[in-house]
């Protein structure tokens, strides 16, 4: 027990001061004595992460880098302080914290003074190269930092673990992106037009209705009309979104018939596989990488009945497809697992679909991979334990495939 309290004590110091250090970053964004400091380190580094000039980055680490971690030091002996005035045991493994800060402001000094090799050794978010990795999740890699530099600088603001981000909605940026919505004349694709607007995106509406997507009379949004069984016409369209929203569905309810069960793949299974593929090609950059997303309504049918056997069937399939496209996805997938919202596709659904479009946006933003909306608990543990099991499984029974491209998409005819 005494080494668990000891190891717990180390981390909690060390993650302490990680926080100390995210809050000083913000702070140097909004204060305007710090952020003539701060703004030093924006002026260091180009858009493929080389340096602009020595002299500079020299100055960036005096100027910003050094200053952060005097402070970090600073509220580093908190911890250690209170053990020590509540007569706490074990008291020495919250210096961990201390010990922490101090190789952070040995090696900002280090990169200050010019030291080879310091910053190849020390400064491991801002070295430059492709990037061979997707934003993480919980902890700050080089893609993840690249976007706080050169997606919003009003975002994306922890150094190493993403917990402040995730608080704050900051962790994933939605302004000025262009975001593509599919099924966007129906329920929730209006509310989630409605509330991606309200984050600053710039929203296109992708519909089969025939008919421009207007939320109000007077406020039409950009629409693309397309069919499914089409989607290869969008390719040129998809080169300029951001995210993709794949929303679109049907639901036969309790019909069964040939035509029922090939219209249902076809439109909530097969149509939505073919958009991921074709948006996958349009990632050709490092900046798509990190930038680009795709977003996938597969709904709680994936782990739940629907009461509409072929809805869950294409439903399921859909999402098992899509949690073997994330296995080597050159972007970052998110699937939207909703519940029984109010709709045209159902009538009966218990749900506002303003709220659960609030509720998607406000997850995505805190960089949800798996965006749960519902208000049946046992989505919450069963969706997490049926997704870990099925990922593992493609994961060791699958092979890693090559990069997607527009030669070998899967092409069909129209249904019309």
């Amino acid at each position: 027990m005494e080494i668990l309290i000891a190891i717990t004590t180390g981390l909690s110091s060390v993650f302490w001061v990680e926080l100390v250090r995210d809050s000083y970053h913000v702070l140097g964004h909004v204060l305007p004595s710090l952020y003539r400091l701060h703004v030093w380190h924006h002026r260091v580094f180009r858009p493929d992460l080389s340096v602009v000039s020595d002299t500079i980055y020299r100055k960036a680490h005096w100027y910003n880098d050094v200053p952060e971690a005097l402070v970090m030091l600073l509220f580093s002996l908190l911890p250690p302080g209170i053990m020590l005035i509540w007569g706490i045991e074990q008291q020495w493994t919250a210096w961990a914290g201390t010990l922490y800060t101090i190789f952070f402001l040995l090696s900002a000094i280090a990169r200050g003074l010019g030291i080879a090799y310091a910053d190849e050794l020390t400064d491991l978010t801002h070295r430059p190269g492709s990037f061979t990795s997707l934003p993480g999740k919980w902890l700050v890699n080089r893609s993840y930092h690249w976007r706080h530099h050169f997606d919003n600088q009003n975002a994306y603001y922890c150094g190493t673990f993403t917990f402040i981000d995730k608080i704050m909605g900051t962790a994933v940026s939605l302004k000025g992106k262009t975001v593509a919505i599919t099924g966007a004349s129906g329920t929730l694709g209006k509310s989630l037009i409605q509330e991606l607007r309200s984050r600053q995106a710039k929203v296109i509406a992708l519909t089969s209705s025939g008919k421009t997507v207007a939320l109000t009379p007077n406020d039409p949004v950009k629409t693309i009309i397309w069919q499914v069984g089409q989607e290869a016409e969008l390719a040129s369209e998809l080169e300029k979104v951001d995210i993709l929203i794949i929303n679109h569905g049907i639901n036969v309810h309790g019909d069964r018939k040939k035509e029922d069960i090939a219209l249902s793949y076809e439109v909530n299974t097969f149509s939505a596989w073919r958009l991921i593929e074709l948006f996958f090609t349009t990632v050709k950059t490092d900046a798509d990488k990190v930038t680009k997303e795709v977003w996938v309504n597969t709904s709680e049918a994936e782990v739940g009945p629907a009461f509409s056997p072929l809805y869950e069937l294409t439903k399921r399939s859909l999402g098992d497809i899509v949690t073997l496209k994330r296995l080597d996805a050159p972007c970052v997938v998110r699937k939207l697992i909703l519940g029984p919202f109010k709709s045209n596709l159902n009538p009966i659904g218990v749900m506002s679909s303003d709220w659960v479009a609030k509720q998607i946006i406000n997850l995505a933003v805190r960089d949800f991979r798996d965006i749960i909306v519902t208000i049946n608990p046992l989505t919450f543990l069963a969706f997490p334990i049926k997704e870990i099991c099925v990922s593992t499984y493609f994961k060791l029974f699958t092979n890693q495939s090559p990069e997607t491209s527009s030669d070998n998409l899967p092409e069909v005819n129209s249904l019309s």
